[in-house]
């Protein structure tokens, strides 16, 4: 019989607690999105490529989804003229996703709310303390896009 370290125990507390995370997170980004129509789904598209215009596979992978799950957002979005695909000079078939105006204008006003809840949410908490939990968790993920799973 296979027993946990004291650190396999605590990971696993961690992934317990990442998991519970991940939901509430979700649902509040729906909330702080939902007057705007979109979703944590479509906040989340649209901030991969505040900065540059990416294709649907390279958001997929940033994002950790699948290229399915980030085309049927992308389009979705276009079909509400919050993004469009533009052609890409590195590959004929595979446009780039960029932000429309009217995606700039509703990311916007989500990066102001979103501004405001997580500093609402970080109050008390110690700067250093959420950059240890960041370190670890960036580890984390470091290790299983490397296969160490």
């Amino acid at each position: 019989m296979s027993y946990h370290t004291p650190q396999g125990t605590v990971l696993t507390g961690l992934i317990l607690e990442t998991f519970r995370l991940n939901g509430l997170l979700l649902a509040a980004g729906d909330r702080l999105t939902s007057d705007l129509g979109l979703s944590s789904a479509r906040w989340q598209v649209m901030g991969a490529i505040d900065e540059a215009p990416l294709p649907v596979a390279q958001i997929a992978r940033n994002m950790g989804l699948t290229r399915q799950a980030v085309q049927r957002v992308a389009n979705v979005l276009a079909d509400e003229g919050l993004v469009e695909f533009t052609e890409n000079p590195d590959h004929r078939r595979a446009k780039l996703v960029r932000l429309a105006a009217g995606g700039r204008v509703a990311l916007e006003k989500i990066s102001g709310r979103q501004i405001e809840w997580s500093n609402r949410l970080a109050e008390g908490l110690d700067a250093e303390e959420i950059k240890d939990a960041l370190a670890v968790l960036s580890i984390l993920r470091q290790r299983l896009e490397a296969g160490k799973s």
